[in-house]
């Protein structure tokens, strides 16, 4: 089959998780015979025309110089390029600023989108914007044949909502083998001494709630937080409010896969505060690592971790928690049950293999 993936801003990952889902995919798919196409912006740091076999296709992308309104520019020039390119499959990641173009999606191949998250419950937009992302999202349903949902909750919101079938595919990971203390030398810690956040800086993802119950404990050991805090103005409102707290520290950006896995792999407990959206990256990231993970409690973290989990709501919930001695059996088990999921669950080669099998349905289908 030939195949489109669009809707990320290109392979290598240098950006997030629909990046880096692309950057596993299309090699793979190349490995199965296939011949694959990915977009990408103009202005990534990775200018040659393959990447391990994937066709890289660079359009025209002014986010940098105009913001939002780039990236809705950035996905027209990429529908324009692929409505040429004869495309049996075209996989559309997401659909923020391109479900606006959705007349012109290319009208031969089978077009699948995954869905996402909830994005217009992010509460860094305003009332204007979530309507307008609230129709997208419509739009995305309406204009796609086929839909996937990467959480079993995102399945259960698009048949309740739109009365549209999808079929559950999760994001996927790679089990942490190889721990490495001398990672966290840069940073200043030592195993088990700290608390982790890895996650950007945004009121959904629930920081505050948790650095006000790290605040609220007793045991005032030290949180350690991960994200570009000084990228959006929330991020800034947050290190100014803990500025003068000890037990919290803003580390910024980290982008050393390796180097995450450590962070994470060497922390007391994980925090995952994340409420919108579907089978986040970064949650199956920290269960391959081999931590003990404290996530929001919402259908979408409860469908991936299950039992193996603690779970939070509120800061006084987080403090509570905290106070409790931690490195129990119990705890252990949970550690050990969540990198055995991404084993055998959310393993790369099985969630790639469920896509490629999904494509051949869905393609025979259409037929």
């Amino acid at each position: 089959m030939r195949i489109g993936i669009f809707g990320t801003r290109g392979v290598p990952n240098h950006h997030g998780g629909f990046e880096q889902f692309a950057e596993m995919f299309a090699p793979y798919l190349v490995r199965a015979g296939h011949e694959v196409y990915v977009y990408c912006s103009h202005s990534h740091p990775y200018q040659e025309k393959q990447f391990e076999g994937a066709h890289l296709i660079h359009c025209y992308d002014p986010e940098n110089r105009w913001g939002t309104v780039g990236q809705f520019i950035y996905d027209l020039n990429c529908l324009l390029d692929a409505r040429g390119r004869d495309f049996d499959i075209f996989l559309q990641l997401g659909y923020t600023s391109s479900s606006v173009w959705h007349p012109l999606l290319p009208k031969k191949p089978v077009v699948i989108t995954n869905m996402d998250g909830l994005e217009w419950k992010r509460a860094k937009y305003n009332a204007l914007v979530r309507r307008f992302l609230a129709s997208a999202e419509k739009w995305a349903v309406k204009s796609s044949d086929f839909l996937i949902a990467d959480n079993p909750a995102i399945k259960e919101y698009l048949k309740e909502y739109y009365q549209a079938e999808s079929h559950y595919i999760a994001y996927g990971a790679k089990a942490f083998e190889s721990p490495d203390a001398s990672d966290l030398e840069g940073y200043g810690l030592k195993p088990k001494t700290y608390d982790l956040i890895v996650a950007r800086m945004e009121p959904e993802n629930n920081i505050e709630t948790i650095l006000d119950g790290v605040v609220a404990s007793k045991t005032q050991k030290l949180c350690v937080v991960v994200g570009k805090h000084q990228a959006t103005p929330f991020g800034r409102y947050l290190t100014e409010k803990f500025k003068e707290v000890s037990c919290i520290r803003f580390v910024g950006g980290v982008y050393n896969q390796g180097v995450l896995d450590n962070l994470r792999h060497h922390a007391s407990v994980y925090f995952h505060g994340h409420s919108v959206g579907g089978t986040n990256p970064s949650l199956l990231e920290a269960m391959g690592s081999g931590v003990l993970i404290a996530a929001h409690n919402n259908d979408f973290n409860r469908h991936i971790l299950g039992e193996e989990a603690l779970y939070f709501k509120t800061a006084e919930d987080v403090a509570a928690l905290l106070d409790q001695a931690r490195a129990t059996q119990t705890d252990q088990n949970k550690i050990a049950l969540n990198h055995q999921k991404i084993k055998t669950l959310y393993h790369w080669d099985l969630i790639n293999q469920q896509y490629l099998d999904f494509f051949q349905k869905a393609y025979d289908a259409k037929l």
